[in-house]
């Protein structure tokens, strides 16, 4: 670990101007992202009476090796900036509200033929009626089966339309009642869609005409004594309550926000959203993070709604007003930045009093609760995590923290279809984004060690490329806005561990000190007796059966093999599939690698229809009928 000292700049330096900041340790990973309206106020802050510095901003002046900053010429050139860095470099000790899905809507396909209605997520299409957003998924689901017993519209693919169309018969749920089947002229193509039109009308929070029509058909079956078609009514009737039930209205119809609140100590923070449209609440979300420093509500929420909103695939979904606990210092810029990314006016205010502020004060509760709650269960995973850390370090006798751990292990099948994978660990959690597979091919397939030195060159011969490439490290100014192009997979570990004994543990050994990296550590986990293995030693390192330290490495030995398993399971089924496909004739190797490619198994393509077989691009219903004839070792395909 660097002492702060040895990097912070000399006096006079450090501009007085605002400007955007990054912490960089020894191998030129952006650590953390700031932005200042004095950088030369806001740095020296960082370096005097460092051992008073909250924990998590200790950690992280003393994991950094160097700082840059960037002066702009304004608030909102500096939010730009922020955002971009930290959207670029993910720094590790900067809040960040991770979330890898974008928002689920109902959409109904108004510019289709025959509309349907389906959950649909990622960029906005035209002609496409949208609804939401839903969180979580499941409420949307819901709402949809409850809507198609009363609007039993298509919610079929294409694929499925047109081979019931062809057939002349419905899917199953044309025969369950939860579609009017215009597939097969059960109704009209013009009835459909005013069917598609009603239930874009319910949704849009517009019920009462349809109910109070539903319930006139009622009235009307039960004088005529048709009394099964009244309880169908009665049945619709109440779907729709249901429907309105869960999206209750909160606020006036017109409205349309997204309402934020937090809960935070001194560790973490909590943020929650509601997100309302047509005054009602359509979904709710969440997210925890790790704190690197003191922090009030406003600049929460000014890094909440840069990330959010900046990371929405289709700006035009932000909504006309964004609610928050507190307003930031630059607010008039952030509502101009927002403004910018949706096309429209965008409101960003804290509510004061009536029912929004009252319902920010609900979405407060939830925040407070969420943290309580997460405090709870990971409160005993914090400390055993680190105390495995800290073991581990002890037991290899390594003067640095185990930051970051990487584990590659080997599979094969009687040396065929060898394939290697690399699993990370970060302060002891799985960091899956930087997970990797390699396939090992020639020579090097012979045995495990051969693959293992193989795996380890290609690896770190990547890290020190990137490095060469990307220049010594200085404190100070840069003169471009975005700085240096960040590689993770460059990114060096701490500790090295294989899936294996001594041989492998050499081999890894080996391919690092041909590269020069005799300081990075190398450790083996054995399967047999579950032995730690050190380079060049004779005999093993033996943890106690309930040390926290093993815990670690067979959790990583573990994934790793799970991983490579899984990477050798899908090469060999698409071998196989090659293989099968050879002797079919006219089926050349792009053709045969295009099928591969769409079926991905043997047993997904003998599933399959001729119909089905015939979308892969390249290829004929009569080639397609030979495929299935050869796998099958049948005659013609039956309907």
């Amino acid at each position: 670990m660097a002492e702060p000292a040895s990097y912070r700049p000399q006096p006079g330096e450090i501009p007085t101007h605002p400007g955007v900041y990054r912490f960089l340790d020894p191998h030129g990973r952006v650590v953390y992202v700031g932005k200042a309206k004095s950088l030369r106020s806001r740095l020296n802050s960082y370096f005097t009476s460092v051992k008073q510095l909250p924990p998590k901003t200790f950690a992280m002046v003393h994991a950094a090796a160097s700082v840059e900053w960037t002066v702009v010429g304004s608030e909102l050139e500096a939010i730009q900036l922020e955002y971009t860095w930290i959207k670029q470099h993910t720094p590790r000790f900067n809040i960040m509200y991770r979330d890898d899905k974008s928002y689920p809507y109902l959409a109904v396909t108004m510019n289709e033929k025959v509309p349907r209605v389906q959950v649909m997520r990622g960029d906005k299409k035209p002609g496409v009626r949208y609804f939401g957003p839903f969180h979580p998924a499941k409420a949307i689901r819901e709402t949809v089966d409850t809507m198609l017993r009363v609007f039993p519209v298509r919610s079929c693919s294409a694929g499925v339309y047109k081979r019931a169309a062809a057939s002349g018969r419905p899917c199953l749920l044309g025969y369950i009642d939860k579609c009017a089947a215009p597939c097969v002229g059960n109704i009209s193509v013009e009835d459909h869609r005013e069917l598609a039109e009603e239930f874009v009308d319910v949704m849009a929070g517009r019920p009462g005409p349809h109910m109070r029509r539903i319930e006139g058909q009622m009235k009307q079956a039960v004088t005529e004594l048709r009394y099964e078609d009244a309880a169908r009514h009665r049945d619709e009737l109440e779907a729709l309550r249901r429907v309105f039930e869960r999206n209750a209205v909160v606020l006036p119809e017109a409205t349309e926000a997204d309402i934020f609140a937090f809960a935070q100590d001194e560790l973490e923070a909590s943020a929650q959203v509601f997100h309302v449209r047509q005054g009602r609440i359509r979904g709710q979300r969440g997210w925890i993070s790790e704190k690197v420093e003191e922090i009030d509500d406003a600049r929460l929420a000014e890094q909440l709604v840069l990330q959010i909103y900046g990371d929405m695939p289709d700006a035009e979904r932000i909504p006309r007003e964004v609610l928050v606990p507190a307003l930031p210092e630059n607010h008039a810029e952030l509502t101009e930045w927002l403004s910018e990314r949706r096309g429209a006016r965008v409101s960003l205010r804290v509510p004061r009093r009536g029912d929004k502020a009252a319902l920010l004060g609900t979405v407060a509760e939830n925040a407070e609760q969420a943290l309580k709650l997460h405090k709870a269960r990971r409160s005993s995973d914090i400390t055993t995590r680190s105390a495995a850390l800290r073991e581990l370090q002890g037991a290899l006798d390594l003067a640095e923290p185990l930051m970051r751990i990487e584990c590659f292990d080997v599979s094969h099948t009687s040396g065929t279809n060898v394939v290697a994978s690399m699993v990370v660990l970060e302060d002891g959690l799985p960091k899956k984004r930087d997970y990797r597979r390699f396939s090992i091919r020639g020579d090097v397939a012979v045995d495990d060690t051969a693959a293992m030195h193989d795996v380890i060159t290609r690896r770190f011969s990547r890290y020190l490329k990137e490095i060469a490439e990307q220049g010594p490290l200085e404190s100070g100014e840069i003169s471009e806005a975005t700085g240096r192009d960040e590689q993770k997979f460059a990114y060096p570990p701490s500790l090295v561990v294989v899936d294996g004994g001594q041989p492998q543990v050499n081999a890894a050994r080996w391919a690092l000190d041909e590269l020069g990296l005799q300081e990075m550590a190398v450790v083996g986990l054995a399967k047999r007796l579950e032995e730690v293995w050190l380079p060049q030693d004779d005999f093993p390192l033996v943890l106690p059966r309930t040390s926290e330290a093993l815990f670690m490495l067979q959790r990583i030995r573990d994934e790793a093999h799970r991983f490579a398993i899984q990477h050798h399971r899908s090469a060999r089924s698409k071998q196989m599939t090659a293989s099968a496909l050879d002797e079919v004739a006219g089926l050349g190797p792009k053709r045969r690698a295009a099928v591969v490619a769409h079926f991905g198994s043997v047993a997904n393509l003998t599933k399959a229809t001729a119909e089905q077989v015939a979308e892969v691009p390249g290829i004929g219903a009569q080639t397609a009928q030979s495929i299935l004839e050869h796998l099958r070792g049948s005659g013609p395909e039956s309907g």
